[in-house]
């Protein structure tokens, strides 16, 4: 089993809108959270960039986003089933990783500040490598880590980068769409499509023989 974080463990995506939000303001107050969120995968510093055109311009938009995380962490939660999920998983005794786009020191706070790391030994942070979702590379790196082949691997994440790098690694993928509106062409990739974290739960507990019932929410 393989997890992204934010937005399919953590519900930390209100705080990264309202974080980048703030960033760009003085930047590109055209864009709305909507907008944000359609534009968003990969580290933040290629982000900003991207949606500012100007490296100056993006280094202090990087600033502004830092700062408003740091002051505002506690808007993070994990989602509601997701330890219980966890620890059926790993009391059977399967592998788990986590192949995420947020950079490694703050995956360390999020994994220190809610115990994840005796659940993940491995993770893939958007920094690690030269390449960012939908590339492949980060999930294709963790298959071999885990020495498994990727037909016996199950990816779980909430973006449209997620699918596609999945899909591109022959990886089966479960995406979690938060009740947006998916392009078709992400839908046909997915292995299975949900709407809320609860749900990708329940169907990865009803698969792996994990939990049932209420026990795990």
């Amino acid at each position: 089993m393989i997890f992204d974080l934010d937005g399919t463990l953590i519900d930390s995506m209100p705080l990264v809108l309202k974080a980048f939000a703030h960033a760009l303001a003085p930047f590109r107050p055209d864009l709305d959270e909507e907008a944000i969120f359609h534009r968003l995968g990969g580290p933040p510093e290629r982000t900003l960039l991207e949606l500012t055109g100007d490296p100056r311009a993006a280094g202090e938009a990087l600033r502004r986003l830092q700062s408003f995380g740091f002051e505002n962490g506690g808007l993070v939660r994990p989602f509601d089933g997701m330890r219980s999920l966890l620890e059926g998983l790993q009391a059977r005794r399967l592998p788990l990783a986590v192949w995420t786009g947020r950079d490694r020191h703050t995956t360390g706070l999020i994994f220190n500040a809610h115990r994840l790391g005796e659940f993940f030994p491995l993770a893939i942070c958007g920094d690690d490598l030269a390449t960012h979702k939908p590339h492949p590379e980060g999930l294709i790196h963790l298959l071999r880590e885990l020495r498994m082949g990727p037909e016996h691997a199950l990816y779980v994440g909430d973006a449209d980068a997620d699918v596609l790098g999945g899909a591109e690694a022959g990886v089966r993928t479960v995406l979690i769409s938060h009740r947006r509106d998916v392009r078709p062409d992400v839908v046909s990739r997915a292995w299975s499509v949900v709407d809320t974290p609860e749900q990708a739960y329940w169907l990865i507990a009803d698969i792996t023989g994990t939990s049932g019932g209420g026990a795990l929410l």
